[in-house]
This record gives structure tokens, sequence and C-alpha cells, in this order.
């Protein structure tokens, strides 16, 4: 049986499966594209990079913070831990917190991950990563180490206590730090 679809002449059930054929590859290719632009997504969107040079650019972020009259918040983890992922969402989407952020830290996400361990700054600064991760660093503006986080004790369920992430925050400030925020000391 001969008939005529459109501009092409077909012959039976023979033109259904070269059809079919047909929506199948571009399915597949459907497919294809969108797990590539979700991986390449996600890879712009990482919190961490294991090529990253981190001695340079904890450097970079000290001079910046110097620039700034800020501190240093080092985020110690990896894209592969979840902890670390929402720390990130919770101080990312709570206007508070992003607040406290900005204004008075630089923050720099250091790696650790099978591609890159980073042993040499986590020796540097003193193993953090015995507390596992994320684990948090506050640097000052001379690059020297102030404070180790143990980012379990701001945990609350399967997140963070945004109370206690910032009180963190606010305790670590250079406001904080200063003898004028403190003059009933001095009285």
């Amino acid at each position: 049986m001969y008939f005529d679809i459109g501009s092409r002449l077909c012959i039976g059930r023979i033109v259904i499966v070269v059809d079919i054929f047909k929506l199948i590859e571009m399915k597949v290719l459907v497919i294809i594209i969108s797990i590539t632009i979700s991986f390449s997504a996600t890879a712009a969107d990482s919190l961490y990079h294991p090529k990253a040079d981190a001695k340079k650019e904890i450097a970079l972020a000290v001079a910046k913070a110097k620039a700034q009259n800020k501190q240093v918040l080092i985020q110690a983890g990896g894209n592969w831990c979840g902890w670390c992922i929402e720390f990130n969402r919770i101080v990312t989407n709570d206007t508070a917190l992003r607040s406290i952020i900005e204004a008075n830290y630089i923050v720099y996400h250091l790696n650790y991950s099978q591609e890159n361990k980073n042993a040499a700054i986590f020796e540097a600064y003193g193993f953090p990563n015995r507390f596992g991760f994320p684990v948090f660093l506050i640097v000052n503006a001379d690059g020297n180490l102030m404070h180790t986080q143990n980012s379990s004790y701001l945990e609350l369920g399967k997140s963070y206590d945004a109370l206690k992430v910032k009180e963190f925050l606010l305790s670590w400030t250079n406001k904080a730090l200063q003898a004028s925020t403190y003059p009933y000391l001095y009285q």
C-alpha cells in the first residue's frame, strides 16, 4: 500500500518505524543537551574550585580585607559536602546573615577534595579539618588566624541555626574586636 504524507512517499508501516527512530534520536539529543547544560551550570556555580591556587587567592582575599577594613571568612569544604552547600544557601538566602557577611567579611571557599586537598594550607592553619567540613576560619587583615569554628556547633536539625550563625559572625567582626566597643571595661 502506497500513500503520500506531505512530500514523502511511504510504504505501509515502514515510515512509522523510521519516524519512531527519528523521534528517539531527537529525544536522545535533547537529553544530551540538557545534561551538558546542567553540568555547565553546576561547574559555573560551584563554591569550591579544586584547580584554584588557594595560597594566592587567600593572599588576595587578605589584601582585599585590609583595603576594606574587613576580616576574611574562609569556609573550608568541598562541592561534595552537603553541609557546605547548605551553609552557603542559608547565608545567601537569609538577608540578615548576608548583610553581616557583606559588611564585615571577604569570603573564600577553601577546597578539600580528592583533586586537591590543599594540605599545606590546612597545615598552616593548624589542621582545622580535624573538625570535619565545613569548618570556618576567621583570618584578620594581616593574614593571621583569629578563630577556627567547628560548624557542628552552628547546626540545627538538617540545617543551621540562623541565630547561632549570626552570633558567630558578629563575634569576629572588626568592631567586636575593638576596645572602643567595650568602654565599660575601662571606666
